[in-house]
């Protein structure tokens, strides 16, 4: 099974918000030309270190509006801190915006800060999350609203379908395939640094697809970090990226990163990293991936800057997916 490709940004570039939500548009726009199937954008409330992107749905009707073919997806709707009829009715507008492209990925994470600024204090994010996700998944199939009778508008037909649940756990895999959604994988996975991804999600997917219906296909989503570069970038960009790997291994692992080597930062991480011919290999090995129908991208930790994620895009494209048998869509850069 060759997975399709995405491209996922956080929206992390070192520069303004406005410049920010710029860079994500025309990144959204080359990954269409380049032939990737999906891109998806993350949502995170009151950290601006994480992105500062609170609301989905401004950007991907701008982005619906400037591309044509490549599928836009969130990853994710906090949905604990959100109205969940709100995330309905502007899911089913920006599913009309795009002409049916909206792939909706929800999570129960939330922080205990982040619900009391949302008028949440002291309620549990996963019962919140069970309780809203009814209410979302109801209204997108157009049942009655309550007691008032009451529907969607607009209904945009299929939408339900198009459910993805992210998940760290066993139980989250198990209950997004019982309800025959699909399952959002992260690049890393909290617990100890001496296990493997590979080692820690075999179970995740087995019990998903033990758990989905006969009726429904299996749709799983990796993400991993990948940057690909020309050679003569490589000592400038890991010089700036290390100080942010070991971030990201510190917080998800609690370990002192700084004495690692790069080498494993990149494996604490599942980050790669390097030309398209070493990074070839070394995702050739990763199989969560090769247990996926979709796998998305991300430059994140690593964060090359605009210019350069644009061109690890294009060398992803064009040397680095056909020789995987990845599948890509047709695109102007693949048939240059």
């Amino acid at each position: 099974m060759a997975p399709r490709i995405g491209f996922f940004t956080r929206l992390l570039e070192r520069d303004t918000a406005a410049n920010r939500y710029r860079f994500a548009l025309e990144q959204i726009s080359h990954a269409e030309a380049c032939g990737f199937t999906t891109a998806w954008i993350a949502q995170h409330h009151f950290d601006a270190n994480e992105g500062g992107l609170p609301s989905p749905w401004p950007m991907l009707g701008a982005a619906a509006a400037i591309t044509d073919t490549i599928r836009l997806g969130t990853a994710v709707v906090t949905l604990p801190h959100e109205s969940a009829l709100r995330t309905a009715e502007d899911a089913s507008v920006v599913d009309q915006l795009s002409a049916g492209r909206l792939e909706l990925g929800v999570a129960p994470g939330a922080s205990p800060e982040t619900l009391a600024a949302f008028g949440y204090a002291g309620e549990d994010a996963r019962e919140l999350f069970a309780a809203k996700f009814d209410i979302l998944r109801g209204a997108l199939r157009g049942e009655p609203i309550a007691e008032t009778g009451l529907t969607l508008q607009p209904l945009s037909d299929g939408l339900d379908s198009r459910i993805w649940q992210a998940t760290f756990s066993s139980n989250g895999a198990a209950r997004a395939g019982s309800s025959g959604d699909g399952l959002m994988l992260s690049r890393v996975q909290p617990g100890s640094p001496e296990v493997s991804i590979n080692d820690a999600q075999n179970p995740i997917v087995d019990t998903y697809l033990e758990s989905l219906p006969e009726s429904s296909d299996a749709r799983i989503l990796t993400s991993r970090t990948l940057v690909v570069i020309d050679e003569e970038n490589r000592e400038s960009v890991m010089a700036a990226a290390r100080p942010r790997l070991e971030e990201l291994a510190a917080k998800t692992y609690k370990i002192s990163a700084q004495s690692l080597t790069d080498q494993e930062l990149f494996r604490l991480t599942n980050s790669y990293f390097g030309t398209a011919e070493q990074v070839t290999e070394q995702l050739s090995a990763d199989e969560i991936i090769a247990r996926s129908t979709d796998v998305s991208f991300q430059v994140h930790s690593i964060d090359p800057g605009h210019e350069l994620t644009l061109r690890s895009l294009e060398l992803v494209a064009t040397e680095v997916a056909p020789q995987l048998g990845w599948a890509l869509s047709d695109n102007v850069l693949q048939k240059a």
